[in-house]
C-alpha cells in the first residue's frame, strides 16, 4: 500500500499540503443541463465547505490558504492548488485557465489537482489540462463514486460508466495522474459491490484513489431519506472491518490518498462518530499495521 503522504515525500523530498480553493463554478446538476438538485449526497456549497472564499482571487486564496498552517507547515513546505467544490471543468474555458495558471504560478505550488466531473471534460479542455501539465503537474480528481448503475442512478450521478472510462484513457494520454473518488456504503450495496468498485478502479488507469465513507449532511436529500428511516450509515468498527478486505486489493501503484472523510461539525447528521479525527486516524493507523503484518 503507498499512502500520499509517503508518496509525495518521496516525490517532492519536503512535507507537501493541500490548499482547498474555489472558483465561481457550479455543476451540471445543479443548473438544469442534467438536473437541479444535485447529487443526492452533496452539501450547498458543493463538497467545499473546507475550502476558501470563492469570490476571492485565486493568489489570495492561495495565501490565506497558507497563512492558515503557516505554523505547522513551516519555511521549507510546498504546497498543492486544490480547486475542490463543484465541478472545476465547467464554465467559461477562458476564465477556468486563467484560475489554473494563476495557482500555477503561485510560489511553492508543486501541483494543480483540479475536482471535475468525466462528463464535463470538453475537447478544448482537454487541450487546456495537458498546456497546464506542461507547465506544472496536473491532477483530476473523478467523482465516480460507485459502478452500479442502480447505485449511480439513486445518486444521480449522471453518466454512464463508459464516460468515466473514455476520460481516464484521454488524461492518461496526456500524463495528468487521475484521483478516482469512492463512496463506501451507499444505500443498498453490499461489501461484494463495495469490492468491485474498488478492484475496477484500480484497473482503469486511474493513480490514486479516495475512499469516503457515505456521509449524511442536513440540507440535503440523502438526510430527508436518513431521517424518514431509509438510510443506514456504518458504526466505526463496521467500517473498519470494510477497509480491512478492500485495502489490499489496491496495487501499490495507486496511490491511497484518503481513506475517510468528516463533514463540517454544524451540517453532519451522520455518522457523528467521524468528528472524532483522533480515533479515527488512530483506528485506520492500527488497521493498516495489522494489514502490513499480516503480509509478511
Amino acid at each position: 500500500m503507498k499512502f500520499l503522504s509517503d508518496y509525495l515525500k518521496e516525490k517532492y523530498g519536503c512535507k507537501v499540503y493541500k490548499l482547498s480553493l474555489q472558483l465561481n463554478v457550479t455543476c451540471p446538476v445543479r443548473d438544469g443541463s442534467l438536473d437541479t438538485r444535485g447529487c443526492i449526497f452533496c452539501s450547498a456549497g458543493g463538497s467545499g465547505e473546507f475550502a476558501a472564499e470563492r469570490d476571492k482571487k485565486v493568489r489570495e486564496q492561495i495565501e490565506e490558504a497558507k497563512a492558515k498552517i503557516a505554523s505547522k507547515a513551516g519555511k521549507d513546505a510546498a504546497y498543492i492548488a486544490y480547486f475542490q467544490s463543484y465541478t472545476n471543468t465547467y464554465g467559461d474555458i477562458g476564465y477556468l485557465e486563467r484560475s489554473y495558471r494563476e495557482a500555477a504560478e503561485c510560489d511553492d505550488i508543486v501541483a494543480v489537482s483540479i475536482g471535475t466531473r468525466p462528463d464535463c471534460i470538453s475537447d478544448e479542455m482537454y487541450d487546456v489540462l495537458g498546456r497546464l501539465n506542461a507547465f506544472v503537474p496536473v491532477w483530476i480528481e473523478l467523482g465516480l463514486q460507485t459502478i452500479h448503475p442502480e447505485s449511480a442512478a439513486y445518486i444521480r450521478r449522471g453518466y454512464d460508466l463508459a464516460v468515466y472510462d473514455e476520460c481516464v484513457k484521454r488524461l492518461r494520454s496526456l500524463g495528468i495522474e487521475v484521483i478516482t473518488h469512492v463512496i463506501l456504503g451507499l444505500p443498498g450495496e453490499t461489501q461484494s459491490d463495495m469490492r468491485e468498485t474498488v478492484k475496477y478502479v484500480c484497473s482503469s488507469g486511474a493513480t490514486g484513489i479516495k475512499l469516503q465513507l457515505l456521509h449524511v449532511l442536513k440540507g440535503t436529500d440523502l438526510y430527508d431519506e436518513y431521517m424518514k428511516g431509509k438510510v443506514k450509515v456504518m458504526e466505526m468498527e463496521e467500517y473498519m472491518e470494510l477497509l480491512k478486505e478492500l485495502l489490499p486489493l489496491i496495487p501499490d501503484d495507486v496511490v491511497i490518498h484518503r481513506l475517510t472523510g468528516d463533514g463540517p461539525k454544524k451540517i453532519l447528521a451522520a455518522p457523528l462518530w467521524t468528528g472524532d479525527k483522533k480515533r479515527v486516524i488512530n483506528e485506520i493507523s492500527r488497521l493498516v499495521r495489522e494489514i502490513d503484518s499480516s503480509a509478511l
